[in-house]
């Protein structure tokens, strides 16, 4: 298979002197004298595995295109991004490690520097590739998205439980996905073609919940007009789940306690004792231990539901699933409400993952579904609801500019805010000017002088 380079440079012989070593070397070699000819490419070719980016172009500034390829390529097609340049600082060349560089090369370019550092570009590419394949199976699978070291323990484990018929106690907080979770060991054991019975114990009050369990006999309270099949006896040969297990009366849980011990089901009103065979997994968001410790659940019952013990942890403590996670709602909503796919500017996406979600995936779903409702088609910081708008933050290194005089910071400062202002304002020409507090000529003249153009959005 071929392998692609895309080389993006304003000088032609740097240009001519990287496509003898890297065509030499087998690859196929594309090239673009500016920024703005080299982001065309990128959006309009799927195959570019890897990028040479020079830092110190005409036009738009290497660290610009940067930023555009990561917020506007990478979710899409990830092409790996190595920073070539001559003149950069070492904080110039942090910065483009942050905004995702993989690799920095300084000129005068040495041929095998280039080649090694290309090769691991590559190699790099590949295990984000594997990475990905990986993720797509097991979130195929188990219904599941996440690369985090949690989440694939979670796979790990649900991998092993789910071919025994093992009880099952899946805890973790509200919206954590122990529904989820509960489908996968379902969906994945021997009992896959059988019925999965999902009971929520806290939707059902108290004098309900024996009868929807194990069902009633016609006439055997005010209102049984027929029998009623209960959830056990449906679930049999398959699995029940017992969810929020911790908000179950005692009363109840005396009753399911038995069928756990016997598989014995009597209905109310009922003489008749029935046998089934049935896998119990249940879920809880309370704490079980602290509940038997205060009388309100029973312990012996806590013992026979957590056999296998299964922990989920919190959306906060795997922050690094959170893109995967955004991209996936995103897709998904944009086709359910039929609208193109769209882009998730970094700023937005680092609040996201600096965000503590107490509703965890739950919340995270609905504030995106709000956002691909509500945005255009870059969902930015401005789409943010205010909880998480407030915690954006601007970074700010003075270092960078140490080489510029003080009228060329003035300009680099000034075009900064006016494209901050501009992307605030979906790029609506008069709002901005107002918010500026300038005319609209006199903006758009500005916009010309600073080679600004929506291309950098």
């Amino acid at each position: 298979m071929k392998k692609t380079v895309l080389v993006i440079d304003d000088e032609k012989n740097i240009r001519n002197a990287l496509r003898l070593v890297l065509e030499g070397e087998g690859y196929t070699f594309l090239e673009a004298d500016s920024a703005e000819k080299g982001i065309d490419i990128l959006t309009s070719k799927s195959a570019i595995d890897v990028v040479l980016l020079d830092l110190k172009l005409g036009g738009m500034s290497g660290m610009e295109a940067l930023k555009i390829i990561q917020k506007r390529v990478f979710r899409e097609t990830r092409p790996v991004i190595i920073v070539i340049s001559g003149q950069a600082t070492t904080s110039e060349a942090m910065e483009t490690v942050k905004n995702g560089a993989f690799d920095f090369l300084e000129k005068p370019l040495d041929r095998s520097r280039i080649l090694v550092t290309v090769n691991n570009a590559f190699e790099h590419r590949r295990l984000l590739d594997q990475r990905d394949n990986l993720a797509s199976q097991l979130s195929d699978k188990y219904e599941m998205i996440g690369t985090s070291p949690a989440i694939l323990e979670l796979f790990r484990q649900i991998e092993k439980i789910a071919p025994t018929k093992g009880r099952v106690l899946i805890t973790g907080e509200s919206g954590t996905g122990k529904e989820l979770v509960a489908r996968a060991i379902h969906k994945n054991s021997t009992l896959h073609d059988k019925p999965l019975i999902k009971v929520n114990c806290a939707a059902i009050p108290p004098e309900l919940i024996e009868s929807e369990l194990f069902g009633h006999e016609k006439g055997a309270f005010t209102g049984a007009l027929n029998r009623k099949i209960g959830l056990f006896e449906l679930a049999d040969g398959g699995t029940i789940f017992l969810d929020e297990i911790g908000d179950m009366s005692l009363n109840a849980q005396a009753k399911v306690l038995r069928v756990l011990q016997s598989g014995e089901v009597q209905r109310v009103g009922g003489e008749q004792l029935l046998y089934v065979d049935v896998r119990v997994i249940a879920a809880t968001n309370r704490d079980l231990q602290l509940m038997v410790k205060d009388g309100t659940f029973r312990e012996d019952l806590f013992f026979r539901l957590s056999v296998i013990p299964l922990h989920l942890p919190p959306l906060r403590e795997r922050p690094e699933d959170i893109p995967q996670l955004v991209d996936g709602f995103v897709k998904s909503f944009c086709k359910e409400y039929g609208f193109k796919t769209k882009s998730i500017d970094q700023k937005a996406m680092e609040a996201m993952q600096s965000y503590n979600w107490p509703g965890n995936i739950r919340e995270l779903k609905n504030q995106v579904e709000r956002m691909v409702i509500l945005s255009s088609d870059n969902i930015g910081v401005k789409d943010l609801p205010f909880n998480l708008n407030h915690i954006v933050t601007v970074d700010f290194d003075i270092a960078k500019f140490s080489h510029m005089s003080l009228k060329e910071f003035k300009s680099e400062m000034e075009k900064s805010f006016i494209l901050m202002k501009l992307e605030e304002c979906d790029w609506n020409i008069t709002r901005a000017a107002d918010i500026l507090g300038l005319e609209r000529t006199n903006l758009h003249k500005k916009l010309k002088s600073y080679n600004i153009n929506k291309a950098q959005e």
